[in-house]
This record gives C-alpha cells, sequence and structure tokens, in this order.
C-alpha cells in the first residue's frame, strides 16, 4: 500500500519513512504544504500521515482542503498539540485518527492498519476507471459491460496499476507484484509481454501508458 507522509521535519520524515518501509509500505514524502498539494494534484493513496504544524503552511487547512475537494483517503493526522479541543478540532476537520507526539512506533502501525483495514471494507469491490470495471472478488474485467478473459498475471497487473492510478509504477515494482516469493531479473520481462497482451485484450493502447526509461502508468484523467 503507498502511504503519502506530509512532515516538514526532514529527519522525521525519513525515519518515519523507513520505519513504514520495514514494514512493506511503500511511500512518497512531501516536506509541506504546497508540496504535498501538488503531489496529491497527480497521485492517490491508501493513507495519509499528515504533520499538523508545517513550515510552509497549516496541516489542518491542507486536511480541510483534502475533504472539499471530496478525497476520501484516511488521513491520520500526527502533532505535539496534546489538547482535547485540539483533538476534537482536528476530528471534526475530517481527520480519520489522531496521535501526538512523541508516539510509539507499535501504537502509530497499530492504528495505521486499524485504518487501512476499515477503508477497504468501505470501498467496494469494483474499481472503475472510464469504461474499463474490474471486481477484486470475482477477478472480472468488463468493458462497457462485456467481460474480458485475462490470465492471472494480467488480472494481478490490471488491479495493481488500477488501485495505483495515476501513479508510476516500475518494471521492478511491476514484476514483484506478479512473481512475490520467485522474483529474478528474468521476470522484467515478461511485464512487458503482459502489458502488450493486457492492451491488446482492452483494445485500448492508451489506457496503460508508457513512461520511458522507468515502468508504465494509467492516467487519473482515464
Amino acid at each position: 500500500m503507498n502511504i503519502l507522509i506530509v512532515e516538514d521535519d526532514k529527519l522525521t520524515a525519513k525515519q518515519l519513512g523507513a520505519l513504514l518501509k520495514k514494514e512493506k509500505y511503500t511511500c512518497d514524502i512531501a516536506y509541506g504544504y504546497k508540496e504535498a498539494q501538488s503531489i496529491l494534484d497527480k497521485n492517490s493513496y491508501a493513507l495519509i500521515l499528515l504533520d499538523w504544524n508545517l513550515g510552509d503552511g497549516d496541516g489542518l487547512v491542507l486536511l480541510e482542503e483534502i475533504r472539499e475537494f471530496e478525497i476520501k483517503t484516511p488521513v491520520f493526522m500526527l502533532s505535539a498539540n496534546s489538547e482535547v479541543d485540539d483533538r476534537v478540532t482536528v476530528l471534526d476537520s475530517g481527520a480519520d485518527d489522531y496521535l501526538c507526539k512523541p508516539y510509539s512506533s507499535v501504537e502509530l502501525l497499530a492504528r495505521m492498519r486499524a485504518l487501512l483495514r476499515r477503508d477497504v471494507k468501505e470501498k467496494t469491490s469494483v474499481i472503475k476507471i472510464a469504461d474499463v470495471a474490474l471486481d477484486t472478488t470475482s477477478r472480472e474485467v468488463f468493458i462497457n459491460s462485456q467481460l474480458v478473459e485475462l490470465t492471472t498475471a494480467e488480472f494481478d497487473l490490471l488491479e495493481f496499476f488500477m488501485q495505483n492510478k495515476n501513479q508510476v509504477l516500475t518494471r521492478y515494482q511491476l514484476s514483484e507484484h506478479i512473481n512475490k516469493d520467485n522474483y529474478s531479473v528474468k521476470h522484467s520481462n515478461l511485464v512487458d509481454v503482459h502489458i502488450k497482451n493486457l492492451r491488446k485484450k482492452l483494445g485500448k493502447k492508451d489506457f496503460i501508458l508508457s513512461v520511458r526509461g522507468v515502468g508504465y502508468k494509467i492516467k487519473k484523467s482515464s
């Protein structure tokens, strides 16, 4: 799962990023209010860890903007502000949880897992982008209600793309995703083959875009 960390203290942000990567999460870091705005305009995340006091802005204002734009991603606010009224203000502004600094890494991870589990339960099993609909429960894909037959690897790749809409995914990430327990360099070539077959079966050559020298992505506007 891809997590966005919004924290202006670079040491704290890097330490938190290292902790999450150790737990097998992927992370992006925004070191301030404006950088977070720019990143959120381009990418989607499973969870946002948001510091209240940012160097170039107010994390609470950013939280309110996130909700105003109907971004439903769970937001976990982290702050040194420990007053009860502060917690109430944050939760009333749309945060899903609040933790005071300094905090226990064990508690942070446990509460993150709870938020992510809750979010998964609340989401529909169908992911839809343009006229492509993917059902994660039945493992079926439809284009304009017409069933498209995919192999296991093709379905896994398409699901990964659609869950990370507008996020550039590297060949390594894609190879690792479909060969979780048996990754090797030779599998990286298979990704290109699978994507070629996916494009053909979907009949939409511009749905999965190539990012030269990096990997592939599905556009947010698709």
